[in-house]
């Protein structure tokens, strides 16, 4: 089970500064060093380096496009045996209802669960309802990270209405809930812990230096 806490999402994708096995696996040991209970981490290559840096407990995906579908966090069957192979502890899945490349969402959870028991996964989700769908496949954790990434959420926020979209899924489902997408301050992971999160994940305001200066830099700008 993920310790409840931080955890620091360590990702960099092939066209960002910081696209880099070793340096992901560093950034994950600043982490640590800073109080981190857990690491989110994509693709196979990153996790290994990861491991050999850190002893925490790892969310494990791989993002990979596919023609025909915006389904893209481990879409398929080839991403969920990537990340077996990684050693990470929990495995999250795009859990929207998009079209997806190959199979079904209630597929992959047979298959993981087939596979390797004792492997957690986690669902990512925009909403209420796909929250509710994900509760019944029965995924070990519902994660609010696609909340406003998918077309029909599309400019929605974590914290918009008070935190209200989180609020709901906290009631909506049994699962623990972790909050991930746009937390940005400190003061907002304190707001989503006491809401009752299990746990909360963290990236771009910790680990993406072009998108932390780029809020600072448009301060000036709307001076």
């Amino acid at each position: 089970m993920l310790p409840q806490g931080l955890i620091v999402s360590c990702q960099a994708l092939a066209d960002e500064p910081l696209y880099s096995s070793f340096i992901m696996s560093k950034m994950a040991l600043a982490a640590y060093q800073g109080g981190a209970v857990g690491i989110r981490a994509n693709s196979k290559d990153d996790i290994i380096a990861i491991k050999k840096e850190v002893d925490l407990p790892i969310i494990g995906i791989v993002k990979r496009d596919y023609p025909d579908s915006k389904v893209f966090i481990t879409a398929t069957r080839t991403e969920v045996d990537e990340l077996l192979d990684s050693g990470c502890d929990v495995i999250a899945l795009d859990a929207t209802a998009q079209p997806r490349p190959n199979e079904s969402l209630a597929d992959l959870v047979k298959y993981i669960r087939n596979k390797a028991p004792h492997i957690e996964i986690m669902a990512d989700i925009s909403t209420i309802e796909e929250a509710q769908h994900a509760d019944a496949l029965g995924f070990d954790y519902i994660g609010t990270t696609l909340h406003g990434y998918t077309e029909y959420t599309h400019g929605h926020v974590l914290y918009e209405d008070n935190f209200q979209f989180l609020k709901d899924v906290l009631s909506n489902v049994h699962a623990k809930v972790i909050a991930e997408g746009n937390v940005i301050t400190p003061e907002m992971l304190q707001i989503v812990d006491r809401l009752g999160v299990h746990c909360t994940v963290v990236g771009s305001a910790i680990t993406r230096p072009k998108e932390i200066t780029q809020r600072f830099v448009n301060v000036l700008k709307n001076e």
